[in-house]
């Protein structure tokens, strides 16, 4: 069997740990080798979840996922691993019946749930309390990803953000956080550059990576409805027409590769191999 999982971007703006979106870049993972590969290490995201939940033999997984730029990797891969364990016990298991038990180890695992959400469930995910929930979408965009050369520690970037944050903090990223929800529902695509504002976490992780201010300006400026820094970044998503996807990739800034996706709605799914 092959586990396929789509990579995500986290917080789409205000919607800090709250929200996720599945993009069509995906990782696999299967228990037997398609080619001469070898398995992958036991230190791996998706080797380690495997394991939690009890599977046996060696782990093959394949991703074009960058690691460390904010495109969800090890949610993926701990997704793809606790649903290898699941498919590894019963082959012919539903996903669906399987994910409220996926989504918490992965939540526990990964430490926080938008990317493991998203990923586990594809589309746009809202979590919060060990729950998830598709947001229906009325628009089908594309997406714009920027990826630098360069990577960021996920810890270390939330370790820089403020215990404390002041009441017209709070108020601006939940307004927002409601409004890019809504313009989802309704397909308001002026909504979507208000909507995807924020003041919690973005400016701060900005100052240690200017490159992807940059980049999300220049993506704002050729066109885009709305984009944002990709979970802890530095990846930098964009959401804007098809018609329009190359003329907003081509803005970016050059040092860093543009990848004009999809969003995925699939989420992780279990295949013939």
């Amino acid at each position: 069997m092959v586990v396929r999982v789509p990579a995500s971007s986290a917080n789409l703006g205000p919607g800090f740990d709250a929200l996720g979106m599945a993009l069509g870049l995906h990782l696999e993972a299967r228990t037997v080798p398609s080619g001469g590969e070898a398995p992958a290490d036991e230190g791996h995201p998706a080797v380690r979840a495997f394991r939690h939940l009890g599977g046996a033999g060696p782990l093959f997984v394949r991703s074009p996922i960058p690691m460390g730029r904010g495109l969800g990797f090890s949610g993926a891969a701990r997704v793809a691993g606790l649903v290898a364990a699941h498919a590894e016990r019963d082959p012919g298991v539903d996903v669906t019946a399987v994910a409220g038990d996926v989504l918490a180890v992965a939540t526990e695992l990964e430490g926080h749930a938008d990317n493991v959400a998203a990923s586990l469930y594809g589309g746009v995910v809202a979590t919060a309390g060990g729950r998830a929930v598709r947001v229906p979408l009325a628009v089908e965009p594309a997406v714009v990803v920027w990826v630098p050369p360069f990577t960021t520690s996920t810890s270390e970037s939330r370790g820089r953000l403020a215990a404390n944050v002041p009441l017209d903090t709070a108020v601006f990223n939940i307004g927002r956080t409601a409004l890019l929800v809504a313009a989802f529902a309704v397909g308001d695509l002026p909504a979507l550059r208000v909507a995807t504002q924020d003041r919690l976490h973005q400016e701060v992780r900005f100052a240690t990576a200017p490159a992807s201010r940059a980049a999300r300006d220049a993506a704002l400026d050729a066109g885009a409805w709305a984009a944002w820094l990709s979970g802890s970044g530095p990846t930098v998503a964009a959401l804007c027409a098809t018609a329009s996807a190359a003329t907003v990739a081509a803005a970016l800034p050059p040092e860093g590769t543009a990848k004009v996706l999809r969003i995925d709605h699939d989420g992780a799914v279990v295949l013939p191999d």
